[in-house]
């Protein structure tokens, strides 16, 4: 009898540190590579050296029908941050703050938040390192609402899970800045410019000592360059930042596992839209959108029906990873977000993404399209223009200059030149018969019943989905920040209530996130009421997604 007791009591106790492992929330790492397509050995790419991708590939999963909303990261980035499409609310030019229409950021809808926030008020730790870039906010750390995150960091200052309170589980988001376009600039020319002579500078610092395991000669050339030394310089430089980008993915698998967090942490490597190169970056083609994935499970987290080593074809938009991810952590999705959890099989699957092209950096253009498993459709809305056009950033690129010195000699072939060429208002590409998409078969009549469903299905979004793209810039700059000022948020008001012994926050502005601290601790999102004893002082302040901070205010509890 006595042993019979003491087994079921280790029974009974393993049963509940089962129950307890499976009801207890994940930590969740982002890892977002810039500017890179399915560029990996993982992903049928030999010539790709990724050793620690494709073994994160091998023990988790692999997504290979992703595509981000946008050919370029800031319109990519605020979509992937919200979950819904960037030109609803204003975020599709490339990059708000540098408009054209004056300075100014986008204003999204009072009830939007990031889901890095709703994390933070649902108990995560949230982070970020290097990069912030949603148009909402700038590129670098601190300039964004302050709600988002607890800490973000730089290249210099990095921050990470070793900086959460005791029993907090994470949320940590990291930007490889390694496979960006600067990351292809000459190191052998002056600059020209300021912002070209520090994006090269900063390559060079992250690179420095990696060695350069893919030759010039061994690269493949898309149809749509000619086959230069420029061209093969720059491919070959692609994947040897590639191979950068790998270490540095490894470095932080290799932490996890020697901080015993491997059993309790969720992965996710993908990149914020297609390569770097000319006619990918900035572009609606495949190359410009369609980027690899992988998601690594603990086996307590994992979904039914996924495997290590699995490959996943369903059809998946930047706008379905924030309910995804808010899911995984146990946090319901708001109703405001576009996108869908991809792993709720409760859901239908996508028949259909939809990506979104509208200013890029000094050039003005509008673009939509809509592709299913195997065709892509593009609406041009300023037809009779060519898809390259001369662009300060892009030009520095060897490769680019190369592109426009054969154009100027007349060295292009009909799938070379057609970049360069006046744009159609319709574009129509079988992926699978073409998937460089230089056969445009929009006028062929066989084609005629999938061009018209391809319309359809764009003419269906756009009634769903509110576009802002259609607004001239300045008018919407203006709508944003009047008179070219940004709004400032109304301070929040602060009430102790004695019985309690605790203060409540409210905005004084609809919408506006509420950031509090206690005698000069770090800020917090404020959730519920704050206990205080007597002495403490409160400082809160709050912010309104793409206004200024409220001014602080504070009490001190009597």
């Amino acid at each position: 009898m006595r042993k019979f007791s003491i087994f079921s009591m280790a029974m009974l106790f393993l049963l509940f540190a089962v129950n307890a492992q499976a009801k207890a929330r994940p930590n969740i790492l982002l890892l977002v590579a810039e500017d890179l397509g399915p560029r990996l050995n993982s992903f049928g790419d030999s010539l790709a050296q990724t050793p620690n991708l494709d073994a994160l590939a091998s023990s988790g999963v692999r997504f290979d029908q992703v595509f981000a909303t946008a050919g370029v990261c800031a319109p990519s980035r605020a979509a992937l941050i919200t979950g819904i499409h960037q030109n609803s609310f204003g975020a599709g030019h490339m990059r708000a703050s540098d408009g054209l229409g004056g300075d100014y950021l986008a204003v999204p809808p009072h009830d939007l938040k990031a889901f890095p926030e709703l994390l933070r008020a649902a108990g995560y730790y949230t982070y970020v390192n290097d990069k912030l870039d949603y148009q909402f906010s700038g590129t670098q750390p601190g300039s964004g609402p302050f709600t988002i995150w607890d800490q973000e960091s730089s290249l210099f200052s990095p921050v990470s899970w070793r900086d959460r309170p005791a029993q907090r589980p994470f949320f940590g988001m990291y930007n490889f800045m390694e496979t960006h376009e600067s990351g292809l600039f000459p190191r052998c020319c002056w600059p020209r410019s300021g912002l070209h002579a520090l994006m090269a500078a900063m390559q060079i610092y992250r690179h420095w000592g990696a060695p350069s395991p893919v030759s010039e000669d061994r690269v493949s050339v898309p149809p749509y360059y000619p086959d230069t030394p420029a061209v093969r310089r720059d491919i070959a430089r692609q994947y040897n930042n590639i191979a950068t980008m790998d270490r540095r993915v490894g470095e932080i698998m290799t932490a996890l596992q020697r901080e015993a967090l491997l059993d309790s942490t969720i992965v996710i490597w993908l990149s914020d839209h297609g390569d770097g190169l000319p006619r990918a970056k900035r572009e609606l083609f495949d190359s410009g959108l369609h980027v690899p994935m992988i998601i690594y499970w603990p086996e307590a987290f994992r979904p039914g029906g996924l495997s290590p080593g699995q490959v996943d074809s369903r059809l998946i938009s930047f706008v379905d990873l924030a309910p995804t991810i808010l899911k995984m952590a146990g946090v319901a999705p708001p109703a405001f977000m576009h996108g869908q959890d991809f792993l709720d099989r409760g859901h239908p699957p996508r028949r259909y993404i939809y990506a979104a092209k509208d200013r890029m950096d000094e050039v003005e253009d509008r673009q939509r399209a809509v592709r299913d498993h195997r065709y892509k459709y593009i609406r041009n809305y300023q037809s009779g223009r060519p898809g390259a056009q001369p662009l300060a950033f892009r030009d520095y690129l060897g490769s680019m200059q190369s592109l426009w010195a054969a154009k100027r000699k007349g060295e292009l072939n009909a799938e070379q030149a057609q970049w360069f060429a006046p744009r159609p208002p319709e574009e129509l590409y079988d992926t699978q018969l073409d998937p460089h998409e230089v056969r445009n078969i929009v006028s062929l009549p066989a084609y005629r019943p999938i061009l018209l469903r391809m319309r359809q299905a764009l003419d269906h979004w756009q009634r769903e989905v509110p576009d802002m793209g259609s607004l001239n810039e300045s008018e919407m700059a203006e709508r944003f920040w009047p008179g070219g000022q940004a709004p400032i948020t109304a301070k929040p008001e602060l009430e102790y209530t004695a019985a309690k012994s605790e203060v409540r926050i409210v905005a004084g502005t609809q919408g506006a996130s509420v950031g509090y601290r206690v005698n000069d601790g770090r800020w917090l999102l404020y959730r519920d009421p704050v206990p205080v004893k007597a002495g403490d002082r409160v400082a809160s302040k709050s912010v309104r997604y793409g206004w200024r901070e409220s001014p602080v205010v504070e009490l001190v509890a009597p």
